[in-house]
């Protein structure tokens, strides 16, 4: 069975526009991050952390983040804030969309692992609840890790499109 180009073509650019989205929450978020010096240097970094640490973070995270990542919290602020918007210029012009992704889907496991805890007495389903402001993120990675997130509306495609005419 032969698949339809028109399809392909049509799944390729809902896969696009999806990346782009998300690839815009990311510039928006690393934009002030980088641009700002709340979240960098004073203290808006390590005020999410200890947040994380009195009421969401999974018990075996707390120790890394009390121990390692409060302990080395502007660094790991400025690696956060600059990675946010490396990943969100990544996804947003299509250039290097596989390795964007492999640190975006990293960083939302991490995040979800540390803020999204429902508690020990939680039903099952509850964990699928609670990890939803980072799951969804984490899937849309996948998907832009495991297809082809940039066949369409990137710098490669218009580069190449350009050179056929």
């Amino acid at each position: 069975m032969a698949i339809d180009s028109n399809q392909n073509d049509r799944n390729a650019l809902a896969l696009a526009v999806l990346r782009i989205s998300v690839g815009l929450l990311f510039l928006v978020f690393g934009e002030y991050k980088v641009f700002g010096t709340q979240f960098t240097l004073h203290g808006g970094f390590q005020f999410w952390i200890n947040r994380f640490l009195e009421d969401g973070a999974y018990p075996f995270m707390k120790p890394v983040l009390r121990n390692f990542v409060l302990a080395h919290g502007t660094p790991i602020a400025f690696l956060v804030a600059y990675g946010e918007l490396a990943i969100g210029i990544s996804l947003v012009s299509g250039i290097l969309v596989r390795v964007a992704s492999f640190f975006g889907l990293v960083f939302m496991l991490t995040l979800l692992l540390s803020s999204n805890y429902p508690g020990t007495n939680a039903a099952f389903w509850q964990y699928f609840g609670a990890s939803l402001d980072h799951s969804v993120l984490a899937f849309c990675f996948l998907a832009f890790l495991l297809g082809r997130a940039d066949r369409k509306l990137s710098f490669e495609s218009l580069k190449k499109s350009s050179k056929r005419t």
